[in-house]
């Protein structure tokens, strides 16, 4: 069967929603202080742009055109750091925000991208929190995440890293009642959609060979998604996604885009929010989950320490996050 066009709008607004029986769950997230940035944060939420033009990278300061050495400090003339032009180390987080938007700011001369009410992004509640694995103990690794969200997570090691992604599309339709939006792939081609799920018709797998098998009463309950989910986190993944995703330019970024390696092992990281500046220069933040099953997080970036944006202009190949490295073509867009 064919797929549902892609919503590269709708998860364009994805920094994680979930709605559980009707309440929208609250979103978690962990504050780090700030050792070194490439730029000073800024609030950054009044204005907004809605284009998603990019520019050529430029080796000068986004926010006042100064050249900057490696640590963010302005050069002078002869090519050595200014002290009097330094940049300050500032906090990317707000303690006291209330979602994403106010959470996290954005880079000095950076605003975020328009967000649509009633999208992902407008139902963000933060709260701070460990990162956790399924089992609800604490992952060995806190130290290169900045926000946790609260997206479901079953006392089973299935919802790694595409699976959090696929259940964030999922929850996200469910909570609206577009039902006929949720589907997935397996890796052997199958798929797997819920509003035949809810018609009561079940998965049957043997072996290679999967079919429908109508085996219980229609229901559209949380539970009997939830059920669903659990089939599609078995036998769909990393390398079936990849058959769901196009590559695309960095130029052409948008929320919801995906890095991503399919395979066994496999990875896979997502957009979750953009901002830029008034030359169109783009920074986002990129989220995952992992491997033993865990919390869907929002990543550091290695390459300014404390600091979460990502910068498009710099992204070059192979692509390092703190816990995977992407080689080139792995910038894709979900077709979901």
């Amino acid at each position: 069967m064919m797929k549902k066009s892609s919503l590269c709008y709708v998860i364009a607004k994805i920094a994680g929603v979930v709605l559980l029986l009707g309440t929208i769950v609250a979103i978690v997230f962990v504050l780090h202080p700030i050792k070194s940035s490439r730029h000073p944060a800024s609030d950054g939420n009044e204005q907004r742009y809605s284009s998603t033009k990019d520019t050529s990278a430029s080796n000068k300061d986004r926010s006042n055109g100064e050249s900057l050495d490696a640590k963010g400090n302005a050069l002078n003339k002869k090519g050595d750091s200014s002290k009097k032009n330094s940049k300050k180390k500032v906090s990317y987080i707000n303690k006291e925000g209330s979602d994403l938007t106010t959470r996290i700011r954005v880079p000095e001369g950076f605003t975020r991208i328009d967000v649509t009410d009633g999208s992902f992004a407008a139902y963000l509640k933060p709260a701070d929190s460990p990162l956790l694995l399924y089992d609800g103990s604490e992952k060995a690794n806190q130290a290169d995440h900045v926000a946790i969200f609260s997206l479901p997570i079953e006392n089973a090691d299935l919802q790694q890293c595409a699976d959090s992604i696929m259940r964030i599309y999922a929850e996200y339709y469910y909570s609206k009642g577009q039902y006929d939006q949720i589907g997935f792939h397996f890796t052997n081609g199958f798929y797997a959609e819920y509003a035949r799920w809810r018609q009561g018709y079940r998965i049957l797998v043997k072996e290679n060979t999967v079919s429908w098998v109508k085996s219980a009463e229609a229901s559209d309950s949380y539970e009997s998604f939830e059920k669903y989910l659990h089939v599609v986190f078995n036998y769909a993944g990393t390398a079936s996604m990849q058959s769901e995703a196009s590559p695309i330019s960095i130029d052409e970024l948008q929320i919801g885009d995906v890095f991503l390696k399919g395979g066994s092992p496999g990875h896979v990281v997502m957009v979750v929010d953009i901002c830029q500046n008034e030359k169109g220069e783009k920074a986002f933040l990129l989220a995952q989950g992992y491997m033993p099953a865990q919390g869907f997080h929002i990543l550091k970036n290695p390459k300014y320490s404390e600091e979460p944006w990502y910068y498009a202009d710099e992204v070059t190949y192979p692509f390092k996050t703190p816990e995977y490295t992407f080689q080139e073509g792995s910038l894709m867009r979900l077709n979901y």
